[in-house]
């Protein structure tokens, strides 16, 4: 499963499938070539990643940690703001122009104090011995400490292509990419998904970007025109709703259930009945998707009797939520469609103890 140097020892971690080991027993050890071979290009492409995130980003770039397997290549470095598209494109461009040269990877075991003179880039925080092996490719493109497993030559990599950048704590970020096999998936994966684009939305690769640019414009035209209309919906069904209103203590009170509402039109048909009744109170109720929605205005003239958000959060804790708001104007939720009509009965009862 792995292997790792302890002291002087080599230590191999396994699990033991049958049998029984015993102090002193010789074993066989078999490496698994194609894992190895993957994680090799990899491993090899962490160190060109390296060199080009300390050639586009800058020489304060350190290594934070890594983690190579056979799928993909994590890489974590120091640096304080998020690496933009240009510079990841940047550092991707240089990576591959590595692989292309095709320049042999060299490994040499030297003193420390020579492989420091060549400019070897050390692991921050790792403890070396008096000989060091040193891994160098393109030249002085990129020369490190390392004791891990490497291609011959950089051009063994094949391809580079980083999947995501991030942010993982305060002054580091992470890159992640594949390399060979998996590099050539992610791009036929990334070919197919532009394929089905161009089927759904009915265009070639040259036009696609151009034509759906034009339905996202489309789409958010035919939005605002939808949220216009709504609106206007709302603004009619105020009107007749203001005909249900019931008089409490003087006060116009009205307290409905109403479809085709979403929480904005609820709020501005709120404004409009508040404004239309003059001294009032208005609680809408309106459920979608399994969700409830509520909205209570209160006049500026009542607050001192009737508080807006205590009246939502009244309502919504019997359909299963919560909320609150200004004393004049409160929205609020639940998801016990169920309850609606109970809670709706508690209403009235509610506000002739207040009013």
């Amino acid at each position: 499963l792995d292997t790792q140097k302890q002291g002087d020892a080599f230590v191999h971690r396994g699990v033991l499938r049958k049998g029984a080991l015993h102090v002193g027993d010789t074993l066989s050890a078999t490496v698994a070539e194609e894992a190895r071979a993957a994680i090799t290009l990899n491993h090899s492409a962490t160190h060109l990643m390296n060199a080009a995130l300390r050639s586009v980003l800058g020489e304060h770039v350190l290594q934070k940690g890594s983690l190579v397997d056979a799928d993909r290549l994590r890489f974590d470095f120091s640096h304080s703001a998020a690496v933009s598209a240009e510079e990841l494109r940047q550092i991707e461009s240089q990576v591959n122009a590595e692989i292309l040269r095709n320049s042999e990877v060299s490994k040499e075991v030297l003193p420390i104090e020579k492989a420091q003179e060549k400019g070897a880039v050390a692991l921050f925080g790792e403890k070396y011995g008096d000989e060091v092996r040193v891994v160098s490719m393109g030249g002085e493109y990129s020369i490190e400490f390392c004791g891990g497993t490497h291609v011959q030559r950089t051009g063994d990599i094949g391809l580079f292509k980083i999947v995501s950048e991030s942010g993982i704590s305060s002054g580091v970020r992470r890159i992640e990419a594949v390399t060979g096999k998996g590099a050539l998936a992610l791009i036929e994966r990334e070919e197919d998904t532009l394929k089905k684009v161009c089927e759904i939305v009915k265009s070639n690769t040259d036009d696609v970007l151009d034509k759906v640019q034009q339905l996202a414009s489309n789409t958010k035209s035919l939005e605002k025109q939808l949220e216009q209309l709504k609106s206007k919906m709302a603004s009619s069904a105020g009107s007749d709703l203001a005909s249900q209103a019931e008089v409490i203590a003087g006060v116009n009170v009205l307290a409905a259930v109403v479809e085709g509402f979403n929480p904005k039109t609820l709020r501005d048909t709120a404004d409009q009945l508040k404004n239309k009744l003059g001294s009032s109170v208005v609680v809408l109720i309106t459920a979608a998707n399994d969700k409830v929605s509520i909205v209570a205005g209160v006049s500026k003239d009542l607050i001192g009797k009737v508080k807006a958000g205590d009246l939502a959060n009244m309502i919504a804790v019997q359909v299963g939520g919560k909320g609150g708001g200004r004393p004049d104007m409160a929205m609020a939720g639940g998801s016990d469609v169920a309850a609606i009509p109970s809670a709706a009965a508690s209403i009235k009862p509610w506000l002739e103890e207040r009013l």
